[in-house]
């Protein structure tokens, strides 16, 4: 099984098959209009800019599950999204990264991948915040937080699974998957 394997909804609520992105390398990210990390929108779109005319893409879920911080519609958060940092890559419908109502294109990434721990000062508050929230939470593949990323290779396998805060280590990676 990879990536390729699912479909997901589009803003418009039409079914997109993932099989359409073969080929590419692919970020999918969970992402929210009111977080802290929300300014990494503008990275993502300078990283995006960078390599689409190398076959990269980034594939945007919104998600409201981590503090209420994607309140809106689909199309609120994409008008959000466009008018404030200009994204140009594809936004799909808000979803559910964890739990019984996650899409299976999370509960694969979830399954399929550890997680490593938060990094720096925003990572120790983000870990008290998460251990709240979840007792457990170093020992399972859960989304820990908004714009958590997973790094897709041309055969649509999973290439790495960055947390939040981990935008340094995600271009090197990106440019060995190109």
């Amino acid at each position: 099984m990879n990536i390729y394997d699912f479909c997901v909804k589009a803003r418009d609520g039409s079914e997109v098959a993932l099989s359409d992105y073969k080929g590419k390398v692919l970020l999918v990210v969970n992402t929210a209009t009111g977080c802290g990390f929300t300014p990494q929108y503008s990275e993502l779109q300078e990283i995006y800019e960078a390599y689409k005319d190398k076959g990269f893409e980034i594939l945007d879920f919104p998600c409201n599950q981590f503090g209420n911080q994607a309140p809106g519609g689909d199309e609120e958060i994409h008008t959000f999204c466009t008018g404030r940092f200009g994204i140009t890559f594809p936004q799909f419908s808000k979803v559910e990264v964890n739990g019984e109502g996650a899409i299976p294109l999370y509960s694969w990434l979830t399954s399929n991948t550890k997680f490593e721990g938060f990094k720096g000062a925003a990572g120790v508050m983000l870990s008290g915040v998460v251990k709240a929230m979840d007792k457990d939470y170093k020992n399972n593949g859960n989304i820990k937080w908004n714009f958590t990323k997973f790094l897709i290779d041309r055969e649509g396998n999973i290439a790495g699974r960055f947390e939040p805060m981990d935008m340094k280590p995600l271009r090197a990676k990106i440019e060995a998957c190109l």
